[in-house]
C-alpha cells in the first residue's frame, strides 16, 4: 500500500498512528519526508511512505492560495504577512466569532460590501489589533507585522482558532 498526498498533511502521523509507534520522522512543516520508506503495519501488509507532491502549475490561484495557507508549501518562499491578511480577511467574512475569541477582539461585521480595498485595510488593522493583542509591539508600542502574522498562521494551522474550512459552498446569486 502507498500513502501520497500534497505536502503536510499527515501521511507520516497516519502511518505512525497505524503502526502505534513512531517509525517514520514527522513534523508539522512540508519538506520532512525527503525519500521513499516502507514501514511493516502487519504481517504481509507494508505501507510505503512517500514525500508530498504539488502539480507544477495551479490554473486557479486560489487553489495554490489555500495549499500555502494550510502549509503545505515552504513559507520561507512566500510571503507571510499577505497570506496572513488574506486569512485574516477570510475568517472576518466567514468566521468572525473564531477571532473574537481567540485574539479577544469586537468586530465590526456590519461594512463588508466586498471592497478590495476596504478589505485590505480592514485586515491591516486586524492584524494590527491581533499584534497588540499578543504583545507583538517593537520599541514604542509599533505592531510588529512579520511576528503577528507568523502567529496568525501558526494560531490557523494548529487548529487554534478552531475548526473552519478554506472552501465553502458558492453562493447562489
Amino acid at each position: 500500500v502507498m500513502i501520497v498526498g500534497v505536502p503536510n498533511v499527515g501521511k507520516s502521523t497516519l502511518i505512525n498512528r497505524l503502526v502505534g509507534k513512531n517509525k517514520v520522522v514527522a513534523a508539522d512543516r512540508p519538506g520532512v519526508t525527503r525519500g521513499q520508506q516502507w514501514v511493516t503495519i502487519a504481517k504481509g501488509l507494508e505501507l510505503l511512505d512517500t514525500p508530498g507532491i504539488l502539480w507544477p502549475k495551479f490554473e486557479d490561484q486560489a487553489v495554490g492560495e489555500r495549499l500555502a495557507l494550510i502549509g503545505s508549501m515552504n513559507d520561507e518562499i512566500l510571503n507571510r504577512e499577505e497570506m496572513a491578511l488574506s486569512l485574516l480577511v477570510f475568517i472576518g467574512e466567514n468566521y468572525p466569532e473564531a477571532l473574537e475569541k481567540r485574539y479577544q477582539l469586537t468586530l465590526d461585521t456590519a461594512g463588508a460590501d466586498g471592497d478590495a480595498q476596504a478589505s485590505l485595510h480592514s485586515a491591516l488593522a486586524l492584524l494590527e489589533a491581533v499584534c497588540k493583542s499578543r504583545g507583538c509591539l517593537k520599541k514604542g508600542g509599533e505592531p510588529e507585522y512579520e511576528k503577528g502574522a507568523a502567529l496568525v498562521l501558526d494560531d490557523f494551522r494548529s487548529g487554534r482558532l478552531g475548526r473552519m474550512t478554506l472552501e465553502l459552498p458558492k453562493k447562489e446569486a
